[in-house]
């Protein structure tokens, strides 16, 4: 005989064998020991999760001659035929190529034919969802009343295209994706069996690449197997066959494009592209270390989230501690894109630069969540002045005559003030704009986006359309600038306070505001004059 693929050789003969469905597998053997057997079942889940195999144990169990505790011995007859598919009980029909009206109607007829051997005649439909319309009607009223020697057991990935009828006639149950966990545990069980030598890395990273099919980690196991034969499979030679990625290249790649290296970024992908790496994958990979290090960021309790090594984990905390989150999730969306973009691009390397480039380059993207990255940028940049700055509020250097006041300075005329509102404050809303002009950025552009408002106890209130500026200025070192430059440009110390203003609210309406106030400004000589 010659070689049977994995994912055939192990498909589980019995229910103690199905891996990951226990919901089902225990309700299923209760069934069959109290003889409460269906005449209808839909299995409906993604690919690989063992639908088709459960149908097939189902099938032995409601024939076997002697079954155990629920399940089929598979030793009797009745079980060995339907195991080597001579059994003319268990009859396959593959919806996707025999979904016309005609096909359903030969199953109609061959229903009122009684097994010549064995208690039922089973049919199992697989991917249902492909019949027409015509083939569900006619399917309807035997599914309804078959024969009580007849059971369907009809399996789809895509349950949301079957009518409600038929819906409404089956048992339904939902097959889960299967844990990382329980297909590497699987896994190993095939690869000793089979006297496979394989790295614990390698079969981890093989059952997360499978996404939770466990046809799909057969599979690859049995790709890899294939290329490395009679060698020791490692991780390094997995992520060889599977056109993977290893841990430390994302690193590098999140760090070049969190501090906006262009030139480390395009570098770090020209390497994948020479290694020959799957460039699809890469993006998905890459997509799914942005979320491990959002999760890591989010709580210290996510060891068991990740699922990472403990090595990578403590990696992945301290490359955490240094990232924004909002910088990440904006990541995460970008990325989510691209993956879906470039499945069926032409040019995936050129649509992997475009992005990098964007991401590194956010004064490239006018959209309102990369205003922050954008300010960033800017905040950055002034660093680079940060010195000859500070050397012009110390008084070190003087600025042109021609130039607005120093923000050290007081201003000359002393501003008298209404009543209601006190002196200091007055004279901030009075030189605001002025005030914008000798103001660094980011701060400058922060602060163009505010409204000044008045609170109890004479506080100035500063109004931000954004929590994240609200509480950016609320305390820490970006409070004690905002302090700095208004205590200089006032001469005094000013109280106030940030507020954020959520988009439905109106400013008018919650606030008092004072740019709109018509002040009556009066210099010290006009006042001795008077």
């Amino acid at each position: 005989m010659g070689y049977v693929a994995l994912y055939r050789k192990f498909r589980p003969p019995v229910f103690e064998d199905v891996k990951g469905q226990d919901h089902i597998i225990t309700t299923l053997r209760n069934q069959i020991r109290s003889d409460r057997v269906g005449h209808a079942y839909l299995f409906c889940g993604t690919r690989g999760t063992g639908k088709t195999s459960v149908a097939k144990i189902l099938a032995k169990a409601v024939n076997c001659e002697n079954p155990v505790d629920g399940s089929p011995c598979g030793e009797c007859e009745m079980c060995r035929e339907i195991a080597a598919g001579s059994s003319m009980n268990v009859i396959e029909i593959d919806a996707a190529s025999n979904n016309g009206v005609e096909n359903v109607r030969e199953i109609i007829d061959e229903v009122s034919y009684s097994p010549t051997k064995g208690k039922r005649k089973v049919y199992i439909i697989d991917e249902v969802h492909m019949l027409s319309t015509g083939a569900f009607n006619a399917l309807l009223k035997t599914l309804e009343e078959p024969p009580s020697y007849v059971m369907f057991i009809l399996a789809t990935t895509e349950v949301h295209k079957i009518p409600i009828t038929i819906l409404s006639r089956c048992q339904r149950y939902d097959f889960h994706r299967i844990t990382i966990d329980t297909i590497e545990a699987r896994l190993r069980q095939v690869v000793d069996a089979e006297g496979i030598d394989v790295e614990e890395r390698a079969l981890r990273y093989i059952a997360k690449t499978a996404d939770g099919s466990m046809r799909d980690s057969l599979s690859l196991l049995d790709q890899c197997i294939a290329f490395n034969y009679g060698e020791e499979l490692t991780y390094d030679k997995v992520l060889g066959v599977l056109g993977a990625v290893d841990t430390e290249v994302f690193k590098r790649l999140f760090d070049a494009v969190y501090t906006r290296n262009v030139k480390d970024a395009l570098k770090i992908l020209s390497e994948v592209v020479i290694q020959g790496r799957e460039l699809t994958q890469f993006v998905n990979d890459f997509v799914w270390y942005l979320r491990n290090l959002m999760l890591v960021q989010a709580s210290d309790q996510m060891e068991d989230v990740v699922d990472i090594s403990t090595d990578n984990l403590r990696t992945l905390k301290e490359q955490a501690q240094g990232a924004d989150t909002d910088t990440i999730l904006r990541f995460i969306r970008i990325f989510s894109e691209l993956s879906s973009d470039i499945r069926y691009a032409t040019q995936k390397r050129i649509l992997i630069e475009i992005t990098l480039i964007r991401l590194c380059k956010p004064q490239m993207d006018k959209d309102a969540e990369s205003f922050e990255d954008r300010l960033k940028a800017l905040e950055d940049r002034s660093e680079e002045n940060s010195k000859i700055v500070d050397r012009i509020r110390n008084g070190e250097i003087s600025v042109s005559s021609d130039a607005p006041q120093q923000m050290a300075g007081s201003p000359k005329a002393k501003k008298v003030l209404d009543r209601a509102v006190p002196e200091d404050i007055q004279k901030i809303v009075s030189n605001w704009k002025a005030a914008l002009g000798r103001m660094e950025n980011p701060m400058k552009a922060y602060m163009q986006r505010a409204n000044l408002s008045l609170g109890n106890g004479d506080t100035l209130q500063i109004v931000f359309n954004s929590k994240a500026l609200a509480d950016k200025y609320a305390q820490g070192e970006s409070a004690q600038e905002l302090q700095d430059f208004l205590d200089n440009l006032t001469g005094r110390h000013v109280t106030f306070e940030t507020r954020f203003l959520p988009p439905q609210e109106v400013f008018e309406e919650n606030y008092i505001n004072l740019e709109s106030i018509n002040f009556d400004i009066v210099t010290e000589d006009e006042s001795e004059e008077q």
